[in-house]
């Protein structure tokens, strides 16, 4: 996927309420930005740090910079923009370049199921439907180790008990970690971050959950899908 606007280089000054960052380009001028992470971000918000960020025209938005990527200035990229892996994953999976996953034929995004949730894609067409939930993975606190989640997280706890009925009714349920980071080639769950989380996806996989992750190839270009990535400890 490439963005749909070419990148520019920035320096974060701050980033606050979540969904805004004030950042400097590179011709002085101070800019504030729209942060599509309401996570904690933990690592990868530190005034000074390289950043690209993605202009727009668009009248409708108030905003006209969104924070796309933190440039680790080491040749590595991790990408901070939490919608974007449902926009990756879809290519591939309409390709059918996602490894892993059973056979298929249709892939409908954004369907209902569960207690008012929303599957992130639904795959039919094959022997059962495939319910596939994604998570965007972009915490690292160890060189080469992904992290999720970075926060505490009540809509992923939910998310679990929901998959966990999923493939206890018999279709196949997926939780599938995206790693926003080209730096990092294990994941694991931070379950001291989240111990909730850890112990629902405990009893998913107990449920016959299905967890795998994947990498990212990341640039100011755009973001594809990489290679698979080694799960250790909780989450293997």
């Amino acid at each position: 996927m490439r963005f749909q606007t070419p990148l520019i280089p920035a320096r974060l000054v701050r980033r606050y309420k979540r969904f805004l960052a004030d950042a400097v380009l590179e011709d002085g001028r101070e800019i504030t930005a729209h942060c599509a992470n309401p996570g904690s971000m933990m690592g990868l918000a530190d005034p000074g740090a390289r950043i690209w960020l993605e202009p727009n025209d668009d009248p409708r938005k108030k905003l006209k910079f969104g924070w796309r990527l933190v440039d680790h200035e080491n040749g590595h990229f991790t990408g901070v923009d939490t919608s974007l892996p449902n926009r990756v994953l879809r290519a591939g999976l309409q390709a059918a370049q996602v490894p892993g996953l059973p056979p298929y034929d249709t892939v409908k995004p954004e369907q209902k199921y569960g207690e008012n949730s929303r599957i992130d894609f639904l795959l039919t067409g094959g022997p059962k439907p495939v319910f596939v939930e994604v998570k965007s993975v972009t915490l690292s606190r160890q060189p080469g180790l992904a992290e999720f989640p970075d926060s505490v997280t009540a809509r992923g706890t939910k998310h679990l008990g929901e998959l966990a009925q999923v493939a206890q009714d018999g279709a196949v349920a997926v939780m599938l970690y995206l790693v926003q980071r080209t730096d990092c080639t294990r994941m694991q769950l931070a379950d001291d971050i989240d111990p909730k989380y850890a112990a629902a996806f405990a009893e998913a996989r107990a449920a016959g959950v299905q967890a795998m992750a994947i990498g990212t190839a990341i640039s100011p270009d755009g973001i594809t899908l990489g290679d698979k990535i080694e799960r250790i400890g909780n989450a293997a």
